[in-house]
């Protein structure tokens, strides 16, 4: 691709290009961006490329000639000079020369089948304040079956791209101009919220949790004392100068405020383990260039939740933890996981000895629940190992949502205590946990994995009532009524046909149709429609609250 870039564009500066999970991409310097028209191009230059079957030469000199051969490559002289050593290695075939530590392939001609995808800006070594680059995104397979059933795939993909349905279906936006990354949650996609919000609620407190509410800002000498100016500062919004000359803090964690909780009276032994949940609302500072949609942003609300147990406890608490991940995550459609140990990091607080014990006791309860799992060395949190629960969705996409981690840290940082049998004074462990992540970025996964056509539980209109003309419009205001002292009725008593409505119904993919006409009034039954499967059948009021009940009992 850089080769063909090169020929094409010869005045373009060649950034980075490796191979990633999906494909490939290249960064190139250019004024303007690549056009359609122009990946085209590109796209037919890479198969001339691969007709002439070039040698894939390797060749390995010193720095100083490396040097004079990317004189007029900026970017990659950059690269050059990071790199440790003297002898550096290039790839050269036909006319094209370029920095890289390889392998390659033996000719251009063992290439197969490809296609460009996208063109994207990113900046230069992910730096916003460095040069803006264009990235272009492609994709390579050895049979052509597999690059149809990808580019397939891709196309599904993009028709259940959140931020189109989110638009489509007026349930979110997003305004960058007062501030990138911050959510507006639309009526429709408020109530959807609220849903998961009081669901979210109920089984907490059905299963020993009791919910907290805590502040948006604290003084910074909270985040100093947690730890968090030292390891996620980076992450973290600026302090705000306040009254007093004191600093303010925009939290982009909960658990400090759990541990004020704690501390407000002296604990006993017999009252652990305390479960304290939390749907609080952080902000952290991502970067422009990863923000997207509603999956990545800077203000977003934890379903959180902090248990303060002994260590005899901990196991039992991870346990019952696991359980209710799976019983959440079932519920919402989601039945297969992939599940990762995540262990200590290069940077860590607290001693080996707690580190190992948290550690055994997060693999302990994998065992005990019989939970496949992988390890992933060096992934966790500066505080403590954790367990990640990675989901897939209807296209086998995988998201992380749920975490479990075990701190013996920020306990022993604030000097938390409770008195045991014996009248003395010992430190908790506090275990940090989520299931859904976050509700704008499980609300966004939610939308992709129903391409927006939401279970009946989870639709914020569930039936729409379409009269067949504006004579049965009073039948359908009361019907109205009746119906929506159980569900989320809508009706549509515009002068249009019934064709015109029962189409707009399920482009807003409304669950249920009902559709009333003279024949509806005179037999005392009413036509039952489902979005996407067609009419049903004609039913009594009853029996339609019986089968809708049923589904959404069920979760169906």
């Amino acid at each position: 691709m850089a080769q063909a870039v090169k020929r094409l564009f010869p005045d373009v500066k060649l950034g980075i290009g490796p191979a990633i999970d999906k494909g490939f991409y290249y960064d190139f310097y250019r004024k303007e961006p690549f056009t359609p028209e122009e990946l085209e191009m590109i796209e037919e230059e890479m198969k001339r490329i691969i007709r002439e079957n070039y040698k894939i030469e390797r060749i390995e000199m010193s720095k100083e000639e490396a040097k004079e051969i990317l004189k007029n490559e900026p970017f990659k002289l950059e690269i050059l000079n990071d790199i440790k050593g003297d002898i550096v290695s290039f790839y050269k075939q036909g006319e094209f020369i370029d920095l890289c530590e390889g392998p390659h392939l033996n000719f251009t001609g063992e290439v197969k089948f490809f296609k460009l995808l996208s063109v994207s800006s990113s900046y230069w070594k992910g730096d916003e304040k460095r040069e803006s680059m264009q990235r272009i995104y492609g994709i390579s397979f050895e049979t052509e079956e597999e690059l149809r059933n990808y580019l397939r795939f891709i196309e599904e993909a993009k028709e259940r791209d959140h931020r189109i349905l989110g638009k489509k279906l007026d349930l979110f936006s997003i305004h960058p101009e007062y501030g990138p990354g911050l959510v507006f949650w639309h009526p429709k996609g408020a109530i959807i919220r609220k849903i998961i919000e009081d669901f979210w609620k109920d089984i907490h407190l059905k299963n020993g949790y009791e919910i907290v509410y805590t502040p948006h800002i604290a003084d910074i000498s909270l985040w100093e004392k947690s730890g968090h100016l030292s390891f996620y500062s980076e992450y973290m919004f600026p302090k705000m100068e306040m009254d007093e000359n004191r600093a303010y803090q925009l939290k982009p964690m909960n658990c400090p405020f759990h541990i004020q909780i704690y501390t407000s009276k002296l604990r006993s032994y017999k009252e652990l383990p305390i479960r304290w949940a939390e749907l609080g609302t952080v902000y952290r500072y991502e970067k422009p260039g990863v923000l997207h949609g509603i999956l990545r942003v800077r203000g977003f609300t934890q379903d959180d939740a902090h248990i303060f147990c002994t260590l005899e406890q901990l196991e039992e608490e991870i346990c019952k933890i696991i359980d209710l991940v799976y019983f959440f995550l079932k519920s919402f459609g989601f039945t297969e996981y992939r599940v990762f140990l995540s262990t200590r990091p290069e940077n860590f607080v607290g001693t080996i000895e707690n580190w190992e014990k948290a550690t055994k006791a997060l693999e302990n309860a994998l065992k005990i629940k019989n939970i496949n799992y992988e390890i992933d060395p060096g992934e966790g949190v500066f505080y403590g190992p954790k367990i990640d629960i990675k989901i897939k969705d209807c296209l086998e996409r995988e998201w992380q949502c749920s975490t479990i981690q075990i701190d013996f840290n920020i306990p022993e940082k604030f000097d938390i205590k409770y008195i045991d049998k014996d009248g003395q004074f010992k430190t908790p462990i506090m275990i940090h946990r989520a299931i859904l992540g976050s509700l704008e970025r499980f609300f966004g996964i939610l939308i992709e994995h129903y391409k927006g056509n939401f279970p009946l539980w989870l639709a914020p209109e569930q039936i729409r009532i379409l009269p067949l003309t504006d004579k049965y419009n009073d039948f359908c205001q009361d019907l109205k009524k009746k119906f929506e002292t159980k569900f989320r009725v809508g009706i549509d008593l515009r002068s249009e046909k019934i064709n015109k409505k029962i189409r707009d119904a399920e482009e807003d993919k409304v669950p249920y149709m009902v559709i009333v006409g003279e024949k509806e009034i005179k037999e005392n039954k009413l036509s039952l429609r489902k979005h996407t499967k067609g009419m049903l059948g004609f039913f009594t009021l009853e029996e339609i609250e019986k089968k809708l009940n049923f589904e959404i009992e069920n979760k169906m």
